[in-house]
């Protein structure tokens, strides 16, 4: 009997990860259609039950921004030059916001989708990825949420100015969704062992918060508090909120050596990241 060899039609082969890094792109663009599935059900479940529904993207860093506003700048004194101290808060939350729904939302990405992952397959590394997206669309509500409130300030006389440097703020939020990428592949990894680490997230995350210069200006906690300023500049969350706040409102100052130190650190997190969830994907349907 003759063997028929039929491979050649078909369209790719699954096999098993063998190389140390496994990022297959060509795999991924061939998952688009299911990339875009699943960004969608992230959009749209998250507050599909809800009463006010997609408001609270814009409801919550308003709030948040009043309650700095109030706490940090009326009672504590924290000073913003001529910047209004609402529009302070307001860039420097929006910016945090899409690195922590990056880190927390793929942060459960295992085992969030273990029925998913033990009756089908495909790149398991869509599931964070479309965390990422998803978060984009939301971060850009809330940068026209924005825009909004700079041009408010702007005719009412407030001293704002743009500069060249808005062009790369793209790229900066890339960065911080690369990291929030990166940390959370890892945790994720480390939840399907250790069930409550997720536990901690939102606790670090809350702690994190006040040590990456959200709710003040870096040079602030180096005038204050010297001997601690050292956890903010090796934070390289702070750089990247600093830098945006730079871009966008033209307060504070763009630290070169700062964020060739955040970029660094974000690739090596990212791939790190990405060797453990490669190697938890194996076996991890056994665990969770």
């Amino acid at each position: 009997m003759n063997h028929i060899d039929n491979t050649k039609d078909w369209l790719f082969e699954i096999t098993p990860k063998n190389k140390f890094f496994s990022l297959n792109f060509k795999e991924i663009w061939q998952y688009r259609d299911l990339l875009m599935l699943f960004v969608k059900r992230d959009i749209i479940t998250v507050y599909k039950q809800t009463v006010l529904g997609p408001l609270w993207y814009l409801i919550q860093p308003l709030f948040t921004s009043i309650t700095f506003t109030i706490i940090f700048n009326n009672v504590a004194g924290i000073k913003t030059g001529t910047i209004p101290p609402f529009l302070f808060n307001l860039a420097g939350i929006m910016v945090w916001n899409y690195f922590t729904s990056c880190l927390s939302g793929t942060s459960d990405s295992f085992k969030s989708n273990a029925g998913i992952f033990g009756k089908v397959y495909f790149p398991r590394i869509i599931t964070p990825l479309s965390i990422v997206i998803s978060n984009l669309i939301k971060f850009g509500i809330q940068f026209g949420i924005f825009i909004f409130f700079y041009l408010f300030f702007y005719f009412q006389g407030a001293d704002l100015s743009l500069n060249g440097s808005i062009l790369l703020f793209p790229l900066v939020i890339a960065f911080m969704g690369i990291l929030g990428l990166g940390l959370g592949m890892i945790i994720s990894s480390m939840v399907t062992k250790y069930r409550d680490l997720n536990n901690l997230v939102s606790f670090g995350i809350q702690l994190l918060m006040y040590i990456s210069a959200v709710m003040y200006p870096m040079e602030l906690i180096k005038e204050k508090l010297p001997k601690f300023g050292w956890i903010v500049q090796y934070n390289p969350l702070a750089y990247v909120i600093e830098t945006s706040r730079y871009m966008l409102l033209g307060i504070g100052n763009i630290s070169i050596l700062g964020l060739v130190y955040t970029m660094v650190l974000t690739i090596v997190v990212f791939f790190v990241g990405l060797l453990i969830f490669n190697r938890t994907e194996k076996s991890f349907i056994d665990t969770v």
